[in-house]
C-alpha cells in the first residue's frame, strides 16, 4: 500500500474512531452497567408509570411534562408517546453525559442506540423505558437528535 493510500484510509477511519472514543469515554464515566441517574429497572417489578408526550409546537420541540420528581430507590416506567410528526428520542443521563452524547450525535446523526437509558420513537408511536433511580440529584432527559435539544426538547428528573 502506498503512503497516500494509507493516509486516505486513516482519514476515512478517523471520524468513526472519534465517535467510538467519545462513546467509550461516556461508558467509562458511568461504568459498564452504572449510569449517573441510576440503573435499568426490572420490568417484572412494580413501577410508578409516568406518561411523557414528545411533540412539536411550531419551531419549539418539547417533552410534556418537562419536570418529574421521584424518590431515591423508586422505579419508574416511562411510557413515551411520540405525538409529533418527527422522530424523537428520550435519553436519560447527567447533563454532562448528554452533552458528550449530543456531540457524538452531531457527528453521526443516524447513530443507533442500544443503551437501556435511551429510546428512539418514530412519529405516532409509543415506547417504554423502565428505570430505577438509585442516586439523588438532578438529571436530564433530552432528545439528542441534532437540533431538537436546542429547540427546547429537554426535561429534568429530580431525585430526592
Amino acid at each position: 500500500m502506498t503512503r497516500p493510500m494509507i493516509l486516505a484510509v486513516l482519514a476515512l477511519c478517523l471520524p468513526v474512531w472519534a465517535v467510538s472514543l467519545t462513546l467509550v469515554s461516556a461508558a467509562r464515566a458511568h461504568g459498564d452497567d452504572e449510569y449517573a441517574a441510576g440503573e435499568p429497572g426490572d420490568p417484572d417489578q412494580p413501577s410508578r408509570i409516568v406518561d411523557i408526550s414528545m411533540r412539536e409546537d411550531g419551531a419549539k420541540l418539547m417533552f410534556v411534562p418537562a419536570q418529574i420528581e421521584v424518590r431515591k430507590g423508586e422505579q419508574i416506567k416511562f411510557v413515551l408517546h411520540n405525538d409529533g410528526a418527527l422522530d424523537h428520542e428520550f435519553v436519560l443521563a447527567s447533563r454532562e453525559e448528554n452533552n458528550e452524547h449530543a456531540e457524538a450525535m452531531r457527528k453521526n446523526p443516524d447513530m443507533v442506540h442500544a443503551d437501556p437509558n435511551q429510546l428512539r420513537a418514530a412519529p405516532k408511536t409509543t415506547g417504554e423505558l423502565v428505570w430505577k433511580f438509585t442516586h439523588p440529584g438532578q438529571f436530564e432527559f433530552a432528545c439528542l437528535i441534532p437540533g431538537h435539544r436546542e429547540a427546547g426538547m429537554s426535561g429534568t428528573v429530580i431525585v430526592k
